[in-house]
């Protein structure tokens, strides 16, 4: 190679975006890892090591290691353990001493994968992060209102491509200060896609397994979890006329719409839990599947994050709002009560609302076609 060429390599790789990949040791990580780097990006795959029970950080360390080695680039392993066991972990039990059921995925990527993570990251001098989450990020110039000549820079979040694999649902905290250094490379792929594109790469985790459930519990059940932190304390199950009909393990282990392992039997139809009282240490159950005491029709919010500001100063509005991941979106309203509190009015009223769960607004749409690419508007915690 000449002078002048080895230079103007030198000169380029210099002038690369520099991208820190988060790299799990799966299929979906592996190829935003690929897909950057085949985009020109420099990329530096890191593992995030977090609490977990059954050792599979390990075996997953090491599989994002040989992908990092495949696709020829650095990798390293950051620690956050104690980090993870406090915002995510410690946060979850607390959820469950409380009487809520709360979202340690949603907890998991605002604390640790776009906090701890991409702080880090930055402190390194990094453009960007990267993840596997399928969604889709849009960077938008818009026109200042009092200035048509100055313009300022805003992201928006959208659906993936992929609806059944779509995590807008756990990425509703995200800020702009924060999308600002994010890239999400596999949003515009179906999962079929990114297996076939991992299988013609070559990448050795091309048929590994998705990861299913509370990634660090791994084998272990919630309830085995959780009964090493909150004691089992034997409590009345009632129905909803108020008679004792069965004798539950403590009222924290259970959540709203929970079927099975309620202590009761011997019924024609099924029954449901549709409200726990963690003081009283009871549950209230109702029987058949469509009671009336399963439905409600508004729900209030807090801890509310709007992706972009300004939706913020529109209310109230018409959206598309979830409130379990891959539930169908459903038509409801947004208002704002206080400062900190809001309220959802749905238009036909939902089923098996569990406190502590996550409320997603996406914009509304008429007649939405089911490739739409809806833009996600944020979320809130429901109380």
């Amino acid at each position: 190679m000449s002078k002048g060429r080895k230079k103007a390599e030198i000169m380029r790789k210099n002038n690369r975006k520099k991208v820190f990949v988060g790299m799990s040791g799966g299929v979906d990580s592996s190829v935003a890892a690929f897909l950057l780097k085949k985009q020109g990006y420099d990329v530096i795959g890191i593992f995030i090591k977090c609490f977990n029970l059954d050792g599979c950080a390990e075996r997953d360390a090491e599989d994002a290691r040989r992908v990092a080695e495949k696709l020829k680039i650095p990798f390293y392993v950051w620690n956050f353990e104690e980090e993870y066991k406090k915002k995510v972990v410690d946060y979850m039990v607390e959820g469950y001493k409380k009487g809520i059921t709360p979202n340690p995925d949603v907890m998991c990527n605002r604390e640790i994968k776009f906090g701890l993570f991409l702080e880090k990251a930055l402190e390194m001098e990094t453009d960007y992060v990267a993840t596997g989450h399928y969604i889709k990020i849009k960077k938008l110039k818009i026109k200042n209102q009092n200035d048509n000549s100055k313009f300022k820079i805003i992201y928006k979040l959208s659906q993936a491509n992929d609806k059944n694999k779509d995590q807008s649902y756990f990425l509703w905290t995200l800020t702009q200060k924060q999308l600002k250094h994010c890239l999400f490379p596999i949003g515009n792929y179906l999962k079929s896609e990114v297996r076939k594109i991992a299988k013609k790469a070559d990448l050795p985790i091309a048929e590994k397994k998705d990861s299913q459930g509370i990634c660090f519990l791994g084998k272990v059940s919630l309830s085995e979890f959780l009964k090493k932190y909150i004691p089992e304390k034997k409590g009345d199950v009632l129905n909803i006329n108020g008679e004792k009909i069965g004798k539950h393990k403590g009222a924290h282990f259970y959540t709203i719409g929970q079927r099975h392992g309620l202590g009761i039997g011997g019924f024609k139809k099924p029954y449901y839990i549709v409200e726990k009282n963690v003081k009283k240490n009871i549950i209230i159950v109702a029987e058949g599947d469509n009671n009336q005491t399963f439905y409600k029709k508004e729900i209030n919010l807090t801890n509310i994050n709007f992706i972009n500001l300004i939706i913020n100063y529109k209310l109230p509005i018409t959206i598309y709002t979830r409130i379990r991941y891959r539930q169908p979106l459903v038509a409801a309203k947004l208002y704002k009560l206080n400062a900190k509190n809001y309220k959802i009015i749905f238009d036909k009223p939902q089923k098996f609302i569990a406190p502590g769960q996550s409320a997603v607004f996406y914009e509304y749409k008429k007649r939405p076609l089911a490739s739409s690419e809806l833009k996600m508007l944020g979320g809130g915690v429901i109380i």
